[in-house]
């Protein structure tokens, strides 16, 4: 019995592999004896579980599958429950295994049998948990059936549905109190967050029309204008953010060659990542928490003054820059779960697989640490394109900026937007601080705050240096001087 555990065990069952192991036990017995009854039964044993394993391939029963995940989309981390309901919309009885295929970070692939013993209605429900350490889109699925005849003998397994892709965003950090205002405002004098409120200075006046309330007539802009008018308040100004997100191959150490598991991309491979890329994904994460819930609107950019989320292929609106409240926030985290990096990439020099984040990306980072980050990437970074949106905004809020690797002259470039902003924070995520003091230097001069952090600091500790890193004056954003980007 042995021998039958190393035959197949996707075409017969045990008692299949035995029924033809007899068959042709008899056949040989038949020849030898010369036996015309042993030959009838040994093409019976060989001839049923064929006929079975026949059968069992051209009859296809048909399920339909529905599966919820709760939440939609989940954090890293964080437990995700999978609802599944099962029901058979074609003729067939019999119990059958099944099996929910999931990507190896999951763990072991949950097996049930259908029917289950507390369905109701023909629909028999599973559920069962999964946890995500890394951000992505994973395939959820398909769920694969086990069929068999009814005498046991074959086997056939094959999916009933195309599986479900689950999103898995990247949580956000708290982070520490700090000055976002800054002290300047629009033309240098009064702070975003005092505008944002309103005042007397606020209300306007129209003329009167009829059916306005008389609580409403302004006497003073009366006695004035010698016609009746009445208050028109001007609407509250939500207090705005931009972040510049940068994801560029020559600025991470993932242009050297990592991946990140999920979904494979437009060309097949898994999408390109880092250690200090996927740092750099939380803190667009975490600022953005951090904004929203101080009630900031966002407008998120890239490097180039596109919209940040231009190329991810898990953002609902890949064209939108501007995000407000709740549903804009959850927006940002899912544009952000599959968001990767971008330009041309460096192939591994070991030939070897992408493997996932977190292996020999020091190793990989330290040599191309001196690369100019934007060497290979085709559009300019921190050109007029971005300044003119940012310049479109200005002194609505602060200006945050999340890089990586950036020479000193893309340091030099960027610098002069800090007058745009109330305030100018700069974050970079690095392999090696020390060595980007004189870029920190650069930025500073410009008017940002700016710190440089390296993957395993800690995000809060790493944003509560801003408050001890008061920038330098700058000057008006009237006086930006404009075709500072850096030539390609």
């Amino acid at each position: 019995m042995a021998f039958l555990h190393t035959l197949p065990k996707h075409l017969f069952t045990r008692r299949g592999w035995g029924m033809l192991a007899a068959g042709a036990f008899t056949l040989a017995a038949a020849q030898v004896m010369g036996r015309r009854d042993l030959l009838t039964l040994a093409l019976l044993l060989l001839v049923l579980p064929l006929v079975s394993l026949a059968g069992v391939r051209l009859v296809k029963p048909r399920f339909r599958v529905y599966r919820e995940f709760n939440p939609s989309p989940v954090e890293t981390s964080a437990p995700a429950i999978v609802n599944l309901a099962v029901a058979r919309t074609g003729p067939g009885s019999g119990r059958v295994v099944m099996e929910e295929r999931l990507p190896a970070q999951f763990g072991q692939a949950p097996a049930f049998r259908f029917p289950s013993r507390s369905a109701t209605g023909g629909t028999s429900r599973y559920e069962y948990h999964l946890t995500s350490r890394y951000r992505g889109q994973f395939r959820i699925g398909p769920v694969t059936a086990e069929f068999t005849d009814p005498f046991g003998l074959s086997l056939h397994r094959r999916p009933i549905d195309d599986g479900d892709v689950l999103t898995v965003t990247p949580a956000a950090v708290a982070l520490p109190a700090t000055g976002l205002g800054g002290a300047r405002g629009n033309d240098g004098v009064t702070a975003t967050r005092v505008r944002a409120n309103p005042s007397d200075d606020d209300v306007m006046t129209r003329e009167y029309r009829h059916g306005d309330p008389m609580r409403r007539v302004h006497w003073a802009a009366t006695a004035r204008h010698g016609a009746l008018m009445v208050r028109q308040e001007e609407s509250v100004t939500t207090p705005e953010a931009t972040l510049i997100l940068d994801h560029r191959s020559g600025a991470f150490a993932g242009g050297l060659g990592t991946s990140m598991p999920g979904l494979p991309g437009h060309d097949g491979h898994a999408p390109a990542t880092s250690d200090t890329f996927e740092w750099s994904v939380v803190a667009a994460m975490s600022v953005s928490a951090h904004l929203a819930e101080r009630n900031y609107s966002l407008r998120l950019l890239d490097s180039g003054g596109d919209p940040a989320f231009l190329h991810s292929p898990s953002s609902p609106e890949p064209a939108a820059e501007e995000y407000s409240g709740a549903s804009g926030l959850q927006s940002i985290a899912e544009s952000l779960a599959a968001i990767h990096l971008s330009g041309t990439l460096h192939p591994r020099r070991d030939g070897a697989h992408p493997d996932l984040p977190g292996r020999n990306t020091e190793r990989r980072a330290a040599a191309g640490a001196r690369t100019h980050a934007g060497s290979d990437q085709g559009p300019p970074a921190f050109d007029d394109r971005l300044m003119d949106k940012l310049s479109a905004h200005r002194m609505r809020g602060p200006l945050i900026a999340v890089l990586g690797r950036i020479t000193k002259e893309e340091a030099a470039a960027l610098a002069p937007a800090a007058a745009y902003g109330t305030d100018a924070f700069a974050l970079l995520a690095v392999e090696r601080p020390a060595e980007f003091q004189d870029v920190l230097d650069v930025l500073r001069q410009g008017g940002w705050r700016a710190v440089a952090a390296a993957p395993k600091t800690r995000l809060a500790a790493a944003w509560g240096q801003f408050a001890q890193d008061p920038a330098l004056p700058v000057a008006p954003a009237s006086e930006v001087r404009r075709g500072a980007g850096v030539a390609k």
